[in-house]
């Protein structure tokens, strides 16, 4: 749940180290300070307002139904759906509270050890990864990488350009498994392939 009288508190605090005089004497710091701030005002501004549409949309709401107005009771329903798709679009961003969070995030893929199969699995989770950011509308670009012996891919690096790129992404860090019947095994026997992905938040400029 948003504490907004604990995130207006953290906003307080934050503001006052960012006064200090010899703030920036530590830039790293001094920008991870200015960050937080940014973010924390802007959820607490965001809050403010959906907290003001909601009192505001409720108002309306007992209007219509004393003068049992359908026109405007149908606007008042488009005004609930905006503010149901705007809160589900701050809890999201609120569960996301990870220094870094809000970061692009750089992928780093290696096929373990297994030959073609787990290269090819590789290629696999690059090419998923890739999809992904298209469809959330990032930017994804392929670094580095170093082709497969027969198919597949040894190992490369992708870098996804957006909001909580890294947020999201975090949680694919390890190993991944796949077992199926390969498509390299003139037999067609089940193979089980491995892949390391390592995730890190992009360096701040």
């Amino acid at each position: 749940m948003f504490d907004i009288a604990a995130q207006e508190k953290e906003v307080n605090r934050l503001e006052k180290e960012s006064a200090r005089p010899d703030l920036w004497q530590d830039q790293a710091r001094a920008q991870s300070i200015m960050r937080r701030l940014a973010e924390r005002k802007r959820a607490v501004e965001r809050w403010r307002g959906l907290e003001k549409r909601v009192a505001e949309t409720a108002e309306l709401m007992s209007l219509a139904e004393e003068e049992e107005d359908a026109q405007l009771e149908v606007g008042i329903q488009s005004e609930i759906d905006k503010i149901a798709s705007e809160l589900d679009g701050l809890e999201l961003e609120l569960a996301f509270r990870g220094e870094y969070d809000e970061r692009n995030a750089i992928l780093s893929i290696h096929a373990g050890a297994g030959g073609t199969e787990s290269q090819d699995w590789a290629e696999m989770l690059m090419r998923m990864y890739l999809r992904w950011a298209e469809r959330r509308g990032y930017k994804a670009e392929v670094f580095d990488v170093s082709p497969g012996e027969e198919a597949g891919i040894k190992s490369a690096i992708v870098e996804v350009d957006g909001g909580y790129a890294f947020g999201y992404l975090k949680s694919e860090r390890g190993v991944h498994r796949l077992v199926r019947l390969s498509p390299f095994d003139a037999d067609h026997a089940r193979h089980t392939s491995f892949a390391l992905v390592e995730v890190l938040p992009e360096a701040e400029a």
